[in-house]
């Protein structure tokens, strides 16, 4: 199997910003909405996703890099551990879902898996408290019930949701139905954790891990934490200067486009983009484009017989 940071393009010390640098260079290029006619693409989306998944969160990555959990997260096998029969082995057991195992001498293996997996979250102070065993089992002796599993959700986000923090509802593995709330600087590949909404466990219920993946818009483009967004405006409004009705994430409102505007020139919107993880917003940056309309008489007539025909060149700057 791929080693994740060969997926994601990264070299093994990446640090936080080139990982989710390049995954979002892949899933602007791998996302299923832009390739809906190629289902490999779908794939390598999930992949990389998945490798960002991991990857993003630090315990795991740590975890990962010290050979303790595979590419999916599952511990790996103790080294030398794992004969089916004599003293000391240990064997699949029939406990729920498979997940438990038998230790043929009664030996304690916790201070062995411990230091192979790590403690769990939340551990004790004292020797044995916190521990996990191999297999969700707790160690012998006063160990602390073991939670159940987390279960694992991705979040598709409107665009328009995820710029402006709107609450959203996803129904768990159980049939419940809850509304979340959107954190500040969410953005693909965000996670969520919501407390003792996984599976059951001898310690409690896990918890839920969310996944948001914000959906591209049609015409919003996300850069950084604003908003870009090409306008088209009409030759007289460019001309003689205009208030125009512009989309934002929050709604509609008025922006006056200055008299003699040109294309390519663009106008702020203050606090009209996401949310930055400090609760501040970034901005709309809304880009004029003059639309001229074809095969218009009237106005091929116009600057036919307009004074200023030809008399300026605006490549001058250009040098040509």
């Amino acid at each position: 199997m791929a080693d994740l940071y060969s997926k994601l393009g990264v070299k093994r010390g990446a640090d936080e910003a080139e990982i989710k640098k390049a995954y979002r260079k892949l899933a602007k290029e791998l996302h299923p909405d832009r390739n809906q006619d190629n289902p490999k693409a779908a794939e390598r989306f999930a992949e990389v996703t998945a490798a960002y998944d991991l990857l993003s969160d630090r315990d795991k990555r740590a975890q990962y890099d010290r050979g303790e959990i595979d590419e999916q997260g599952n511990p790996r096998g103790p080294f030398g551990f794992g004969g089916r029969g004599g003293a000391g082995g240990f064997h699949p057991g029939a406990g729920p879902g498979g997940a438990s195992f038998e230790f043929g001498d009664g030996s304690d293996f916790g201070d062995i898996f411990e230091g192979i997996f790590g403690r769990s979250r939340g551990g004790g102070a004292g020797p044995g408290a916190g521990r996990r065993g191999f297999g969700g089992f707790g160690t012998q002796g006063g160990s602390r019930p073991v939670k159940g599993a987390d279960v694992s959700y991705r979040l598709a986000v409107p665009f328009e949701d995820a710029a402006a923090l709107k609450p959203q509802r996803i129904t768990l593995a159980n049939g419940k139905t809850i509304d979340v709330k959107l954190p500040n600087g969410v953005e693909s590949g965000t996670q969520m954790r919501l407390a003792g909404q996984g599976e059951d466990g001898p310690g409690g219920k896990g918890d839920a891990i969310v996944t948001v993946d914000v959906r591209p818009h049609r015409f919003f483009r996300r850069d950084e934490d604003d908003v870009r967004l090409d306008l088209p405006v009409a030759i007289d409004e460019a001309v003689m200067g205009a208030k125009v009705k512009v989309p934002t994430v929050d709604g509609a409102v008025m922006l006056a486009i200055p008299k003699g505007t040109s294309s390519g020139k663009t106008l702020r919107l203050k606090g009209k983009g996401f949310h930055r993880k400090d609760g501040s917003r970034g901005d709309q940056l809304v880009t004029v484009m003059i639309d001229i309309p074809a095969n218009d008489a009237e106005l091929e007539a116009f600057v036919e017989t307009w004074p200023g025909k030809g008399q300026r060149n605006p490549r001058a700057n250009l040098g040509v």
